[in-house]
């Protein structure tokens, strides 16, 4: 999977972090048998521009810890006859993700484990959110917890 990862903060995040998420979403792509050609983005900021992207696009006005914008919804793509060698080439766009590094360092100290775990969690939970699973209803909420679960725990992110 080609990731892009930026990071706007204004304490930058080491690289061994930088590292440990390219590597889980990797891993999470692998689980999932996410095709070579597939991208997506992952940007880090603090709460103040979070907050911003909530109001504007969510109208929520307070800073959250993670936010997914799909490329396109799952199974709205229109079929086009094509030469399937052409196909195969045409990069599959997930997205883009979002997480606040403040509520990062936040959630972690709350929950009792480590910023690595935390900021795991949030990468996973949008990542599933760019490839369709949501948490709306009780059924679906279970079965994206689990492949979350077993995705970080796969990993060795354990608790």
């Amino acid at each position: 999977m080609d990731l892009e990862i930026f990071d706007q903060t204004t304490a930058q995040l080491p690289n061994e972090q930088l590292k440990m998420v390219s590597d889980l979403l990797q891993y999470a792509a692998r689980e999932l048998s996410l095709s070579e050609n597939t991208e997506m983005s992952l940007t880090f900021v603090n709460n103040p521009e979070i907050k911003k992207l909530n109001a504007q696009y969510r109208n929520v006005d307070r800073a959250t810890d993670v936010l997914s914008f799909a490329a396109e919804e799952v199974g709205d793509e229109t079929p086009i006859i094509m030469d399937p060698e052409m196909v195969a080439e045409i990069p599959v766009n997930l997205g883009d993700l979002f997480i606040s590094i403040d509520k990062v360092a936040e959630q972690a100290k709350f929950l009792g484990h480590s910023v690595d775990r935390e900021l795991g969690f949030l990468a996973v939970h949008g990542f599933l959110h760019l490839n369709g699973y949501d948490h709306e209803e009780p059924a679906d909420e279970e079965k994206m917890f689990k492949l979350q679960r077993e995705i970080l725990d796969g990993y060795g992110l354990t608790r």
